[in-house]
């Protein structure tokens, strides 16, 4: 950094007004994907979009801490046309999953369907599945709470006043005595939305480090306390997805997820 031609010797050196500050700015590294051959499991496949099974602990794209194995080094394998508009590290993304989320994900192949579907995203029905605490009093209901930064939290989403509007519904869809698998659909699309609203109604997610904690803990059952405790990932499978032209792709709700319920019988 040079101030009025000068190289500053210190970060720490004092910029007044009306001084000419000039910084060298290094050109942009090689952010070229590589493809690799990781298991993907396809479920549809035409020349405009591809849709996947993404399987929990697969990060969708690459990013900090994540250079490679994830979704999109997986799909420069297995597709390799996907359209440019996310950009060299987002090709063909035109939504994503947390990395412990599993199940459904549709992928542009060219940039005219990806620009169609981002246009249309709000009218998609999106259907997920959930693992929850306990039981919720109505067999299905609507969670209308908006959502914003957590202020005791920056890292994470809360039911907040001033957050964006959102609302969820769901259903039971089965009942044991410590858990519940609901169905949910968003009308919205905020981060973490279900898992937010799923807490703020009191039934969070089971597995969720972030808005659940081990509430395993008071289960006074030993058994299930070690079957909940070892599960290692949110309980949350995107189970469904409608496009606005009425097809509709599925993803039966992934092994670890039937297992954790199969073993709380």
């Amino acid at each position: 950094m040079r101030l009025n031609g000068i190289t500053a010797e210190k970060s720490s050196q004092r910029v007044s007004a009306g001084q000419n500050v000039e910084i060298d700015i290094p050109p942009p590294a090689d952010a070229a994907i590589v493809s690799q051959d990781l298991p993907l499991k396809i479920l549809y496949d035409d020349q405009d979009i591809v849709v996947v099974d993404k399987p929990a602990g697969l990060v969708v794209h690459p990013a900090a801490g994540h250079a490679d194995r994830t979704l999109v080094n997986a799909l420069m394998f297995h597709v390799k046309d996907l359209s440019g508009i996310g950009g060299e590290l987002r090709p063909g993304i035109v939504h994503r999953l947390d990395k412990d989320t599993s199940g459904v994900m549709v992928i542009a192949k060219n940039d005219a369907v990806h620009r169609a579907i981002t246009a249309a995203w709000r009218d998609v029905k999106k259907e997920y599945l959930a693992i929850v605490y306990g039981t919720p009093k109505k067999d299905r209901g609507t969670i209308d709470a908006p959502i914003g930064r957590d202020p005791r939290n920056r890292k994470r989403m809360a039911v907040v006043k001033d957050g964006r509007a959102a609302v969820t519904d769901y259903e039971i869809v089965e009942a044991r005595r410590y858990v519940s698998l609901l169905r949910c659909a968003l009308r919205s699309g905020r981060t973490h939305q279900i898992r937010v609203h799923l807490r703020h109604l009191g039934h969070p997610i089971v597995g969720d480090a972030v808005y659940s904690g081990p509430q395993w803990r008071a289960i006074p059952d030993k058994r299930v306390q070690k079957t909940i405790a070892s599960f290692p990932r949110q309980a949350l499978h995107s189970w469904r997805l409608t496009l606005p032209d009425g097809r509709m792709f599925e993803a039966a709700m992934a092994e670890d997820m039937r297992e954790l319920l199969a073993a709380l019988r």
